[in-house]
C-alpha cells in the first residue's frame, strides 16, 4: 500500500452512500488508495442498512451524525478520533436536500421555512461541520476538506430552485473558511463542482434527464461520471495538491467554459 495516494491517511465521508452516489465512488476509491474511513449520513439514513453495507465492504466504521446538529457532530468526530487513534486528513462534504424541490414547489412560489431547512442541511451544516474540525483542531498538517457544489451557484438553471443559493453559500464558506484553516495548518478547502450525475439526488431534479442530455451533448468531454469525480476528489485529498485552496474547481468536461456547441443546433 506504500505507492498508494492516500496511504496512512485517515478520513471521514459525510453523504448518501447508496449505489450510485459520488460518495459511495469517493469511499471506494480511498479505501482502495490505502486510506483509513469513517462513513457518516443522516440517523434516518441508516435505516435501509445500505451505508453500513458499504461499511462492511470497506472494513470501516459507520456511524450516524446529522450534520445540521453540532452536538451530533461533536460525537461523530469524538469517535472517529478515537478509531483513528489521532486526527484527520482529509473530509468530504456530500450534503443536499431541497424539500421544495421534493414537493415540486415553484421557485417563485417556495416555503420560506423549508428553504430556511434547504440552507441549513445543504451550505450551513459545511459551516459547522469546518467550525468543529478547526475548535477542536482536529485536521493534520496539510490536511484537505472538500464539498461538493454545481454550476448553478453562478448561473440560472430555474429548477435547481433554492438549491443554486445554497452551493453558492457552500462555495463561499469554503473561501472564508479556507483562510483560517490554510493559516493555522496549511489544511486546504476547496469545492469541486460535478457535471449532472446519475444520483438519486440528482435525477430528483425536475427535468433532470433532458438537462442532463444537453450538458452531455454542450461539454466537449462530456458529462463527466462519479467515478471520474471519486478519482478528482482523491487527487484533491493527496500530498499532491498541496498548493490548491478556496478554489471552486470546475469537472464538468468543458461545460462551464461553452457558449454554445454546434452539434446541439444541428439537431
Amino acid at each position: 500500500m506504500a505507492n498508494n495516494l492516500l496511504s496512512g491517511k485517515k478520513g471521514i465521508i459525510f453523504g448518501a452512500l447508496d449505489e450510485n452516489s459520488i460518495a459511495t465512488k469517493v469511499a471506494e476509491r480511498c479505501h482502495a488508495e490505502g486510506a483509513q474511513l469513517v462513513l457518516t449520513n443522516a440517523p434516518v439514513a441508516f435505516r435501509f442498512g445500505t451505508i453500513q453495507k458499504l461499511a462492511e465492504k470497506l472494513k470501516c466504521e459507520a456511524i450516524p451524525a446529522d450534520a445540521t446538529s453540532m452536538e451530533d457532530l461533536e460525537n461523530l468526530f469524538t469517535k472517529s478520533e478515537e478509531i483513528f487513534g489521532g486526527k484527520f486528513d482529509f473530509v468530504l462534504h456530500s450534503i443536499g436536500m431541497s424539500l421544495n424541490v421534493r414537493k415540486k414547489k415553484e421557485y417563485t412560489n417556495l416555503k420560506h421555512d423549508w428553504m430556511l431547512k434547504t440552507f441549513d442541511i445543504s451550505a450551513i451544516s459545511f459551516h459547522k461541520v469546518m467550525q468543529t474540525l478547526f475548535t477542536k483542531d482536529l485536521m493534520n498538517d496539510y490536511g484537505s476538506i472538500l464539498g461538493l457544489t454545481y454550476i448553478a451557484a453562478q448561473r440560472t438553471f430555474p429548477d435547481y430552485s433554492e438549491m443554486a443559493e445554497s452551493k453558492a453559500l457552500l462555495e463561499s464558506f469554503a473561501r472564508s473558511f479556507g483562510y483560517h484553516f490554510g493559516t493555522k495548518n496549511k489544511t486546504r478547502v476547496n469545492t469541486i463542482s460535478q457535471s449532472p450525475t446519475w444520483t438519486t439526488a440528482g435525477s430528483g431534479v425536475k427535468g433532470f434527464k433532458e438537462f442532463y442530455d444537453y450538458a452531455d451533448k454542450m461539454s466537449p468531454l462530456g458529462n463527466t461520471s462519479a467515478e471520474a469525480c471519486a478519482d478528482y476528489c482523491i487527487m484533491m485529498f493527496s500530498d499532491l495538491t498541496r498548493g490548491v485552496t478556496m478554489q471552486n474547481l470546475f469537472h464538468d468536461g468543458g461545460f462551464s467554459n461553452m457558449g454554445m456547441n454546434p452539434s446541439i443546433l444541428e439537431e
